[in-house]
């Protein structure tokens, strides 16, 4: 069933025939749950490996698809972005050497993907948000060319009725409207699966949405987007407003969102789990080649749930429940979706063993979630740690603790006891757990991007520092060493060669008045501030006009009944300006044509930006 396949539920009647077969395979799956007829007391762990391809400049590459092609391994699939692939790594029984065998196939596959990715011209690299993506990157040419991509693109700008309002705060804040679900590809993760036994299913999921604040903790590794420190983990408040489909109005409603963490604990089996997200989401695909689940099983097979696999594909609970059929056995699993990708594969692999111990550890004083914890602590736990990483104070057992303490004198011990019960060896369950235990008194992958960019914009503009970054990223993940060894950046000065596009060098703290302000008030901050060019705009806040120095001087010497002017009355209104996307070279040759010392930088008539002389100091562009 391939995702060709797949299509918009746009007509009544594919909606009824969807819904029919959805409610077909939930009465399949419960009858399943009560024959015994779930694969059980079998564990097993698998893992899908999102990565970022770039260029020779350190940007995002445009050439998935044809990568993909030359790959040519069934291991390897498309993203919604074309600097985007993913591997799916081939399932293990939990035991033994299960975790080195994981890590050996991933460097494999990886090793094989940077070799033929080395022949077109592009990088490889491990991160949870790639650093230099900007908003050149995020149009629809850089959507992978696939009818399921564009359709839950024009399905979710239909329900949601409007573009999307992307607002983060964190250290900076961010605030953009964009037309697409393109900022949903800024994430890269790395996704891992635990099969569980069915009867256990429940009581497991709920250990596994407890566990996931202090887990996310540690594993925290994307601080940046488009150049703006925001939370430490800023992927999950990136993915849940970049495919939400909820809409606005002045009525007070409780809309859950499709990325969701959940609003209580689970109850019942994994059937009442679907149910719930059947009830609170609406369907969105179908396809035209689903089974009869109950006809497979009154034929005496097992069904593969195709309709329930295909909703629950749209509903992003970031631990989400699954459902797999293979070779006539069925089984369960959950799904951890908020790892991030990297820092590097080693890191990666501690995570994974450290939740896996943690899930086989469980203690039986958490078998009932509901008697122990508060599910909105629970909840609280995990935004709290995608806000602040390991230097999150939790709530545990109703008292609060860190991150740090908690992962050391609890959680750890919890786990190394379950890797050991499922008969992991001894060097592989010390060297994983002992990554997280000197990441814990270390730094993460976040710390170390926050820390490092923030001593390199001392020394250096945005986009430099961004690609200064985003190439020590690339070369320490080649030393295979965790991020906790990961050494310090220092910042060299200078134009990175590879800015060629005026968003690459332009300023983005701008000081910026508006055209009914008193002239008075606007000269006296140039002066104050030493700023040469003061752009002006209006209550719409467009771009209307362009304060200089030699406005300000001249208003200065003016006698003082002139001195109630407003802003509009002394700027000129004309007002040469270049687009983000505008060429170096091009917005060289205009200002020296026109002799100007600065260009604003506009988009859609509003201001983002401005090039000065003193930007372009050090470019050879002629």
């Amino acid at each position: 069933m391939g995702e060709h396949s797949i299509s918009i539920v746009q007509k009544k009647e594919e909606r009824a025939r969807f819904i029919k077969h959805l409610l077909n395979d939930i009465s399949a799956l419960e009858l399943m749950l009560k024959n015994n007829q779930i694969e059980n007391n079998i564990y097993r762990i698998g893992a899908e490996q999102e990565f970022c391809l770039i260029t020779p400049n350190w940007r995002p590459a445009k050439n998935g698809e044809v990568l993909l092609e030359k790959i040519g391994d069934p291991h390897f699939t498309t993203e919604l972005a074309r600097y985007n692939l993913e591997l799916n790594l081939d399932p293990q029984l939990l035991g033994n050497d299960c975790f080195a065998l994981v890590e050996k196939q991933i460097r494999t596959l990886l090793k094989k993907a940077e070799k033929v990715a080395a022949e077109n011209y592009t990088k490889i690299i491990l991160t949870g948000i790639l650093p230099t993506i900007s908003k050149n990157e995020l149009g629809l040419d850089f959507m992978t060319p696939n009818p399921r991509y564009w359709a839950l693109n024009e399905m979710t700008k239909a329900m949601r009725g409007d573009d999307f309002d992307l607002n983060i705060r964190g250290v900076d804040q961010l605030s953009i409207r964009h037309d697409s679900v393109l900022f949903e590809a800024c994430n890269t993760s790395f996704q891992i699966h635990l099969q569980v036994p069915p009867g256990d299913f429940v009581a497991s999921y709920n250990w596994a949405q407890a566990i996931s604040g202090p887990v996310l903790g540690i594993c925290t590794n994307s601080p940046l987007l488009l150049g703006r420190e925001l939370w430490s983990e800023t992927r999950i408040a990136l993915f849940q407003q970049s495919i939400d489909t909820r809409t606005s109005s002045y009525a007070l409603k409780d809309q859950q969102s499709r990325v969701s963490f959940g609003l209580q604990w689970a109850k019942g089996s994994i059937a009442e789990i679907y149910k719930n997200d059947i009830v609170r989401h609406k369907a969105l695909f179908t396809k035209d080649d689903i089974e009869d689940s109950m006809e497979v099983l009154a034929n005496g097979g097992i069904p593969k749930l195709s309709a329930l696999n295909l909703h629950n594909g749209s509903i992003y609970r970031w631990n989400r429940p699954c459902f797999g059929a293979h070779n006539g056995i069925a089984h369960v699993r959950i799904e951890n979706r908020y790892i991030p990708s990297g820092p590097s594969v080693a890191d990666e692999m501690a995570n994974f063993a450290f939740w896996v111990g943690l899930m086989i550890g469980r203690p039986p004083t958490y078998d009932s979630m509901e008697q122990v914890m508060d599910f909105k602590d629970a909840k609280g736990n995990f935004i709290k740690a995608a806000r602040s990483g390991k230097e999150s104070i939790l709530i545990w057992n109703g008292k609060a603790v860190s991150v740090k303490k908690l992962v050391i004198n609890d959680l750890l011990p919890i786990a190394y006891a379950g890797l050991k019960n499922a008969g992991i060896q001894d060097k592989d369950i010390n060297r994983y757990l002992e990554i997280i235990e000197k990441r814990t008194k270390g730094q993460t992958g976040a710390e170390w991007m926050t820390k490092n960019y923030r001593r390199l914009r001392k020394g250096m503009n945005q986009d430099d520092a961004l690609i200064s970054l985003t190439k020590s990223i690339h070369k320490n993940q080649h030393t295979s060493k965790p991020v906790h060894e990961w050494p310090p950046l220092e910042p060299k000065p200078r134009i990175h060669e590879t800015a060629h596009l005026v968003s690459h060098i332009m300023s983005t703290q701008l000081f910026v008045v508006n055209e009914d302000d008193l002239a008075e008030l606007a000269t006296s901050i140039m002066l104050w501030k030493n700023v040469h060019h003061v752009p002006v705009e209006n209550e719409k806040g467009q771009l209307t006009g362009l304060l200089t120095w030699t406005h300000m001087k001249r208003f200065k010497e003016k006698d003082a009944e002139d001195q109630d002017q407003t802003v509009a009355e002394i700027m000129t209104k004309k007002v040469l300006t270049v687009e983000p996307y505008t060429e170096i070279k091009d917005a060289i040759a205009l200002m020296k044509k026109n002799e100007y010392g600065c260009l604003p930088v506009v988009q859609d008539q509003h201001l983002v930006g401005i090039i000065t002389i003193k930007d372009l100091t050090g470019l050879n562009y002629g």
